[in-house]
């Protein structure tokens, strides 16, 4: 097994001529989470979006054990959904299907069963068992964020990248999403987020600070 599921070479993004960070450099091993802090602006939705394939950098690499790559024409290769799930500022929820059906809408895009009964549980464990069957265009902020979260809960991905994850989360759904989340690392996964929070995770990791570099927690 390779030390570490993911890297960051050098990394540069660049919007309108203008530079918003370059140089980024960082491992992530398995087991451990990376924050990525910094001020509006800097650039850390780009950096997740460049670290996950969905955007270009303007210099540099994301690399990948080999192992993870799926089989693809793209000069900037990326894993499949078994090794990454992201859960960007856009959660990816259909608002006019319930927040049961858009759990098993986004298992069976991936690939994987999961069944009526695996959804209310997920939901059920994230504090919304009350609201499985509402649309989730009637939910609050908050409750569509645990929805999205709940995602993870049937994911067999290794490595989740989540920005800002705690997000319009009251007190106890915050407690819930940092518990599942550090439950991930416990198993041995990895997390790179960004939250203005301290998400207060234990275990092997660090804070990136975009300007400032990377330093232990």
């Amino acid at each position: 097994m390779a030390s570490w599921v993911m890297k960051a070479m050098d990394l540069a993004c660049q919007k309108a001529h203008r530079t918003l960070f370059d140089g980024v450099s960082f491992s992530v091993a398995p087991g451990s989470w990376l924050h990525i802090e910094g001020g509006n602006g800097c650039g850390k939705t780009s950096l997740l979006r460049i670290l996950c394939g969905l955007a270009p950098a303007a210099h540099g690499q994301v690399l990948w054990p080999a192992a993870h790559l799926e089989a693809q024409e793209s000069p900037s290769p990326r894993p499949d959904r078994s090794v990454l799930h992201y859960i960007g500022h856009a959660l990816g929820l259909k608002p006019d299907l319930t927040a049961c059906e858009n759990l098993c809408l986004d298992a069976q895009v991936s690939g994987l069963a999961l069944s009526r009964e695996q959804a209310l549980s997920a939901l059920a464990a994230q504090g919304l068992k009350s609201r499985a069957d509402l649309p989730v265009r009637v939910l609050s902020q908050g409750q569509r964020q645990g929805v999205a979260l709940a995602r993870l809960r049937s994911s067999p991905a290794p490595l989740w990248v989540l920005d800002e994850p705690l997000v319009g989360l009251d007190a106890q759904a915050t407690a819930v999403a940092r518990a599942l989340l550090q439950s991930h690392v416990d198993r041995g996964g990895s997390v790179v987020m960004t939250s203005h929070h301290d998400v207060h995770l234990q275990g092997p990791g660090a804070r990136y600070s975009l300007g400032g570099g990377a330093h232990l927690s």
